[in-house]
């Protein structure tokens, strides 16, 4: 035990900063799975079968469990012990350590990955090589690199003529954006491509070249990538191929190449920016997620025509009367074909039993055409790929809630990925699914058709599959990743939790734990029961903040987690900065339990 003094003018105010203690049900556990004060291996097995819910799990397991455990206490405490079990604090960090975190940490990947590209959510970045905003910020293979080995499988660039008309360059059509040169951000996507995942890299190119330029281009992608392109010649594809045929490899998609269009001039573009101040908590850590039943009742509001407009380089002059020359070798490399969304909805949605191909609707477009048309939605993305992005107010790189998106099937929700918020919180949330390899299969409710061909409604209220309990024990860690006056000037924090469900709109919902005060190893033992309708699209957020009576509440750590990912009973949470990095020390200790 040591102590903190904060001064508050001429006085002084001291605090004692105690060591972590077990909580009293932790304990209780304890007494129940050990004998005369110590946990052996055959004692662990049981706790761990019976309490954290690994029905499979042998004794020879435990016992090494147990080995790992034992080196991790022996190695905290710089001695060495001989003893053949867990005391109870050596059973309190075990609790705590990253032997027993609430996912899984072997990256196995455990979903079927043999079913086309159209039935996986793809971890998907948008703009990939800007390294701020979308106005003047520098374009760069830097943020690509970070996006590929964050394990992101989409890569998007948007093709330019270089200022001497004889180069490709990558930027931000119409902004003042410097650019980076094409050939370096393709040598890095080589590169960096397969080192957090073997599973496909896509790269969708916004194409505003010459045909000249386009052979260039093609020149450049097949030199550098070589063997591991994935092409199918100049024919459109019947069916998207899998994952695992695709593995270690690399697919361009795009739109079927044009001739190069001079873009509009920065002035005329539509960037916009966003109108209304953001609130004092949105400054802090990002919008909270907007709550999907009000979005999407907003959006009714709006009369629709039943068409839309083409979202892809929308931006751009065409003129219908420019020869359409393309460069043929450039044509070929395409795999992944765009297509327009453009006219009446209910033609660019038809399902082509022959081919299949990508349509791009900006997060807008997409609510609006959700409204009326979900599920045929739904029946598109069973075998066509839906690409959702930011719309194009979102000039600071904010990003939208991708739950809308997932529920109609979109496989590539689109995030700037080099902002923070709790919008990219969930992205990065979903993705440590599936041994965090850039590919989540989607639940079955969007892949299937009833006995009448009938698809899934997302409009329609199901019952309760399974309610999720979750205690939140306790957090320790903040006094060692912070400064002691980081949160308060005059006192250790006060710190509450924020926990909830990202989800179809009946699951969604948050609530709170009570705040501690002065206490940097705070003890809630609060409960929270979470019923779900479609637990496979669930993600549990998780939030620390430090209520601040005069000013807004500190942000202390986020993590999220895919609740199919939960492993139960009582387990360590690593938490999170705003940028999604783990910090060092930061952990709750928190139980989960799933209730038919």
């Amino acid at each position: 035990m040591s102590k903190q003094t904060y001064r508050i003018c001429c006085f002084q105010r001291k605090f004692k900063l105690k060591e972590a203690e077990a909580p009293d049900e932790i304990k209780d556990l304890f007494e129940r799975f050990s004998e005369n004060g110590i946990m052996t291996a055959e004692h662990l097995c049981k706790f761990l079968i019976d309490v954290q819910g690994e029905e499979n799990v042998t004794k020879e397991e435990a016992e090494t469990v147990m080995e790992s455990a034992l080196k991790l206490v022996h190695e905290h405490l710089n001695i060495v012990f001989h003893r053949k079990g867990l005391n109870l604090d050596g059973f309190f960090r075990y609790l705590f350590s990253d032997l027993n975190v609430s996912i899984s940490t072997d990256k196995k990947v455990h979903h079927d990955m043999t079913a086309p590209l159209s039935h996986y959510f793809i971890y998907t970045s948008h703009n990939t090589y800007l390294t701020g905003n979308q106005l003047n910020s520098d374009c760069s293979d830097v943020p690509i690199i970070k996006a590929l080995q964050q394990g992101v499988r989409v890569i998007e660039l948007d093709m330019w003529p270089n200022s001497s008309k004889d180069n490709v360059d990558i930027l931000h059509g119409g902004t003042l954006t410097p650019p980076v040169e094409l050939i370096q951000c393709l040598k890095s996507i080589k590169e960096h491509a397969f080192v957090a995942s073997e599973y496909p890299v896509i790269i969708t190119l916004e194409d505003h070249l010459t045909p000249d330029l386009q052979a260039k281009a093609a020149e450049m992608v097949t030199q550098v990538f070589g063997d591991i392109l994935f092409t199918c010649g100049a024919e459109c594809l019947s069916e998207f191929p899998s994952p695992e045929s695709l593995k270690g490899r690399i697919i361009i998609s795009t739109k079927p190449p044009k001739e190069y269009l001079e873009s509009k001039k920065p002035s005329e573009k539509d960037n916009g920016s966003q109108k209304g101040k953001k609130s004092s908590e949105e400054k802090a850590w990002g919008a909270e997620i907007s709550d999907l039943s009000q979005k999407m009742k907003a959006y009714s509001e709006n009369k629709d025509n039943g068409e839309c407009q083409d979202d892809e380089a929308d931006s751009h002059h065409e003129n219908p009367n420019i020869q359409q020359n393309i460069a043929p070798e450039y044509k070929h490399l395409i795999a992944i074909q765009a297509g327009k969304s453009k006219g009446p909805i209910s033609e660019w949605l038809t399902v082509d039993p022959i081919k299949v191909k990508r349509i791009s609707l900006n997060e807008e477009k997409l609510i609006n055409v959700a409204l009326n048309h979900g599920k045929d939605l739904i029946r598109f993305t069973q075998r066509n790929l839906l690409r959702v992005y930011p719309k194009g107010m979102r000039v600071d790189s904010s990003n939208y809630n991708p739950l809308i998106g997932w529920m109609h099937g979109a496989q590539m929700v689109a995030f700037n990925m080099q902002g923070h918020g709790r919008p990219l919180w969930l992205m990065q949330g979903m993705f440590k699914a599936n041994g965090g390899c850039g590919y989540v299969k989607k639940p079955e409710l969007l892949l299937k058709t009833d006995a009448n061909n009938e698809v899934h409604d997302p409009k329609r209220l199901l019952s309760v599959k399974t309610t999720l309990k979750v205690k939140v024990y306790m957090g320790k860690g903040w006094h060692l990743d912070f400064k002691r006056t980081h949160f308060d000037a005059y006192s250790p924090p006060d710190f509450y939790v924020k926990i909830g469900i990202a989800g179809v709109a009946a699951d969604s919902r948050v609530k709170k734990t009570k705040a501690i005060e002065d206490n940097w190893i705070p003890i809630w033992n609060d409960e929270f029961e979470f019923p779900l309708t479609v637990p496979e699209l669930a993600l549990l957020r998780v939030e620390v903040h430090e209520y601040d009576m005069s000013e807004i509440d500190d942000f202390g750590g986020q993590t999220c987690i895919p609740v199919s990912e939960l492993r139960t009973g009582i387990r360590a949470v690593p938490i999170y900065n705003e940028k999604g990095e783990k910090y060092p020390s930061v952990k709750l200790l928190m139980r989960f339990e799933f209730v038919i």
